[in-house]
């Protein structure tokens, strides 16, 4: 049998439609909260789906001027490991997105950026949260002093584009904003894609 092609799906996406008929909070936590919604199926079923809500967050591509990537190692409890990673930061509910990752940069590795370009929007895990992170390039880096919380505790460092791909090739670097970043920076510079300029 031959798979279909996109162009041979239905149209729109109705018959895929999973609709809330009722929910419940089942905990609330400091940012997280996970919801428990039964769902009507396309075919007329009921079924339950629970998810985690989550306020967004934004990441930054900053480039130094020669070139080479800036990369935070901080620990992550949940899978017990030091990660490399692009910054981040968590949205504060109702702050602009641009802004959240301009005070992300500067508190985390103490560099603001004079040029600022959106790359886009991921969404790391679809399957049951409603995390959604926006990625942006910053360029014109000054240096500065950080300014990280009571409870953050991470190593900056800068490292080429190179040196980053091949860390996700070998299942170094798994966090997948930064996994996504790396491919979409090496594609930016080859001159397959570009940012959108915001200021």
């Amino acid at each position: 049998m031959t798979e279909k092609s996109f162009k041979d799906l239905p149209t729109g996406d109705q018959h895929l439609r999973e609709d809330r008929i009722s929910g419940e909070d089942i905990y609330g936590g400091i940012f997280l909260h996970m919801k428990r919604d039964k769902i009507l199926l396309p075919d007329g079923q009921e079924a339950v789906r629970e998810y985690l809500t989550h306020p967004g967050a934004v990441a930054i591509v900053a480039i130094l001027d020669d070139g080479r990537v800036l990369l935070e190692r901080q620990y992550r409890y949940p899978i017990s490991k030091a990660c490399i990673e692009i910054p981040a930061g968590k949205l504060e509910i109702g702050e602009d997105h641009l802004l959240c990752a301009k005070r992300e940069l500067e508190e985390e590795t103490g560099y603001t950026a004079k040029k600022w370009s959106y790359i886009r929007r991921i969404h790391p895990v679809i399957s049951y949260s409603t995390e959604l992170i926006d990625i942006y390039l910053a360029e014109d880096l000054v240096p500065g002093k950080s300014k990280l919380d009571d409870e953050e505790f991470l190593d900056v460092f800068a490292a080429p584009l190179e040196q980053l791909i091949t860390w996700v090739e070998e299942g170094e670097i798994t966090d997948v904003k930064t996994t996504i970043s790396a491919y979409w920076l090496d594609r930016y510079r080859r001159g397959l894609v570009k940012p959108q300029t915001i200021e």
